[in-house]
């Protein structure tokens, strides 16, 4: 699916189920694309995440409904999916910056948050830097670990921040790997990837790895070994420090390259971050996201 016609189908689909709609998974299915590249690039192109949006809409619609009924607000409060009053308030206040009692009384302190109207416009620049490349399938071995669409943003940072933090000491200070861990992401470069995973399928989780290229052997206990499949992968370039130019060249991804590509598509549920060796704050400093695509109308194989 053109990627404008997929942000387009399912602000479509959530306007119109907007009060039965349970998971960015529904949406995705619906669309028949990964969860995780439908988050990704909704995020990238309207600032929020699936789950914010049908959040923020329901808040919005409740705080009409107080107004223009005299529904009680338990009721309302019911009927937009919160299992108590208490819930209801907290998330309604935190959004309208008022109660619903308040809200009641005074209309004024309403905060809209209306349907969103998603139009892209590619605009001169600098050009991206990317390859195109077929790649046999290969193992990496690492950290795996389930996150939540809703906080994979902060959470991923943390992530990497604890595992090098207890496992990496001693390769950056310059010592001898002290157990099979160390020894592991020394033998296998484990911090070279990045492998993002939409393959759990509901609770709207995907996985993730913090990885290195396996090169065979035993796997200590607390890592785990992935095949990559065998794909044609779409490699843009980034050079920057981190994380902002990985961050840059992913905003064009979903905001420039795939809305105005008549060529590619995604082809898996999956998608990798590749970091080189080096200070990773350095203005020079190389990094790559991999995206698995194929051709457009391509015939099977």
């Amino acid at each position: 699916m053109e990627w404008l016609s997929c942000i387009k189908g399912a602000i479509d689909y959530m306007e119109t189920n907007i009060m039965t709609v349970r998971s960015p998974e529904e949406v995705a299915e619906s669309l028949y694309v990964s969860a995780s590249y439908l988050q990704r690039g909704f995020q990238v192109i309207t600032g929020l995440t699936l789950g914010e949006y049908i959040r923020n809409r329901r808040l919005y619609l409740a705080a009409q409904r107080l107004v223009y009924s005299s529904d009680r607000i338990i009721d309302i409060a019911m009927e937009f999916g919160y299992e108590t009053p208490e819930s209801f308030t907290k998330a309604f206040t935190r959004f309208h910056g008022a109660s619903p009692s308040d809200i009641r009384r005074d209309r004024s302190k309403i905060v809209p948050f209306l349907p969103l109207r998603v139009s892209i416009v590619i605009q001169g620049g600098k050009a991206m830097d990317y390859t195109i490349e077929k790649t046999a399938a290969f193992k990496v071995i690492g950290f795996m670990r389930e996150f939540d669409f809703e906080t994979s943003y902060k959470e991923i940072p943390k992530f990497w921040d604890e595992i090098f933090s207890q496992y990496a000491q001693s390769y950056i200070n310059g010592r001898e790997p002290g157990n099979d861990i160390e020894r592991a992401l020394v033998e296998n470069r484990i911090g070279e990837f990045g492998v993002c995973i939409d393959d759990i399928g509901s609770g709207g989780k995907f996985r993730y790895m913090i990885a290195g290229r396996y090169t065979g052997g035993k796997t200590p206990e607390g890592l785990e070994v992935y095949e990559i499949p065998a794909a044609e992968w779409v490699k843009f370039k980034c050079i920057g420090a981190m994380p902002q130019a990985l961050q840059e060249v992913n905003t064009h991804i979903f905001s420039e390259w795939l809305p105005g590509n008549r060529e590619y598509e995604v082809s898996d549920k999956l998608s990798i971050e590749w970091y080189s060796s080096g200070n990773t704050q350095d203005a020079n400093y190389q990094s790559a996201i991999w995206i698995p695509v194929k051709q457009r109308n391509a015939a099977p194989a």
